[in-house]
């Protein structure tokens, strides 16, 4: 390795640290010598935050992501990590995402109320519309209030008197020691995830080969595929969190082993119209193309002009 100190560009939030340090502890189990620097990056998304802003309003793809990359390609950090979800589906130009260091839960989940509890009309708090999109379309009755902020945050909008439950990772929440606050998880059959949800991604320059070399350790094997293939259905609707998409691959067992099943999402924001299809394939980035094309078929294009 060219030093022994690895500069980690990262965003600031509780969650964005915890996943910065995450990827450091996984480092130093093979470089227990590496000695490991943040660098601390404001992104649009959270400048927007501060002031409410929707998520969906400002594009969606990389508006947390950006400012981060750009600190490894101006040479200010040697890393970026990111909430691989957080990623445009194609990769910067420069960089490579060379480490999916872990998937963890993949599910949402809801604080203060389970699903099957909510009275009628109740109010859910949820700053993504593919959430959104879902629960109207199991549940019509149901009322929608914007949510934004980090995950302390948006679990303290639970205890607020008219907001009856609260969505959010289950994965973040976890990370951050709130999963007991988490009373219903949502199995991925019926809320379908975000394109590599759960996962923690690693960049670094697509010629710093001996940031590479290293990175490579510590990319999960068992991950990449099933990303890959996510990301390859979302690169072909061209389409990120601005829009309620979602998709979830899983790997195969035993006679199926090396197969994956892609299963994919395309709604219309107020619900009433959901698309769901599952594909079978090794291929992960044709299995993800593929599907999205079925997908844009039967009638998933229309929902997204």
């Amino acid at each position: 390795m060219k030093a022994l100190t690895l500069r980690i560009a990262t965003r600031s939030s509780p969650l964005a640290l915890w996943q910065a340090e995450d990827v450091a502890t996984s480092l130093r189990a093979y470089h227990p010598e590496l000695m490991v620097e943040l660098v601390r990056v404001e992104t649009l998304g959270d400048r927007t935050q501060r002031a409410g802003t929707p998520l969906h309003l400002l594009g969606g793809q990389g508006v947390f992501v950006k400012e981060v990359q750009a600190a490894v390609l101006r040479g200010d950090a040697d890393v970026a990590v990111h909430s691989a979800k957080d990623l445009p589906s194609t990769d910067a130009d420069g960089l490579v995402i060379a480490a999916f260091t872990r998937r963890d839960d993949v599910r949402d989940g809801l604080v203060g109320c389970t699903l099957a509890a909510l009275p009628h009309g109740a109010t859910v708090a949820t700053g993504s519309v593919r959430r959104r999109a879902q629960l109207a379309g199991l549940r019509p009755d149901l009322r929608f209030v914007q949510l934004r902020g980090n995950m302390h945050t948006r679990v303290a909008k639970a205890l607020e008197p008219d907001v009856d439950a609260v969505v959010a990772g289950c994965a973040g929440l976890d990370r951050l020691g709130l999963g007991h606050l988490v009373v219903d998880r949502l199995d991925p059959t019926v809320l379908v995830p975000q394109v590599a949800q759960a996962t923690i991604a690693v960049e670094c320059r697509f010629d710093d080969t001996d940031t590479l070399s290293v990175l490579t350790l510590v990319d999960k094997a068992d991950v990449r595929p099933g990303v890959v293939a996510e990301r390859a259905f979302l690169a072909r609707l061209g389409s990120g969190c601005d829009l309620p998409v979602g998709a979830l691959a899983v790997a195969g067992s035993g006679a199926q082993g090396g197969q994956w099943t892609l299963s994919g999402l395309i709604a219309s924001l107020d619900g009433v119209t959901v698309l769901r299809q599952s594909l079978v394939g090794n291929d992960v980035v044709r299995l993800g193309a593929d599907l999205a094309e079925s997908l844009l078929a039967a009638g998933g294009a229309d929902l997204l002009r």
